[in-house]
């Protein structure tokens, strides 16, 4: 976990942490899950009842009708609610799970993680896009990388 983010406040380092170690743990972008975790804005031990009778719960308002799906292998709801990194990496598994095995671009797949149905879908996706490229800007100026040029070019006498 990252120690300090000087230009993030208090109260979203642990999101900004958790967020960057569980996108590399689960090879996805972290811009993409760095937008859902604010988008979801949950609070650890937050549930929240939606209309159906599912509750989304904690940072990342994981949705009770998946943890149904996880309950055999151990994971329950109060799983989720807990403070710290666990639900940021459950969220990045099922998050890699829409990106690998849903149809459409990337942002509705990634989008699906709020809703495949399409009103709800298209929405957050307009509102993942923005934040996500937002994202991205925050972690080129903290992050840079370089582009690596490799000569291939064989070695040894022609």
């Amino acid at each position: 976990m990252i120690d300090t983010l000087p230009d993030i406040p208090a109260h979203r380092q642990e999101m900004v942490s958790c967020s960057l170690g569980a996108a590399l743990a689960y090879d996805i972008p972290a811009n993409l899950l760095l937008a859902i975790a604010e988008k979801e804005s949950g609070k650890p031990g937050q549930w929240v009842r939606n209309e159906n009778g599912t509750f989304d719960v904690g940072s990342l308002q994981f949705n009770t009708a998946y943890l149904r799906e996880l309950n055999r292998f151990g994971i329950t709801p109060e799983d989720v609610a807990v403070p710290g990194c666990y639900p940021f990496m459950l969220a990045a598994w099922r998050i890699r799970g829409h990106l690998r095995n849903d149809h459409g671009d990337i942002w509705t797949r990634a989008s699906n993680y709020h809703s495949r149905t399409p009103r709800y879908n298209t929405r957050y996706r307009a509102d993942l896009i923005r934040r996500a490229t937002r994202w991205t800007t925050w972690l080129d100026s903290h992050f840079p990388t370089h582009d690596v040029v490799v000569d291939v070019t064989p070695y040894g006498p022609r």
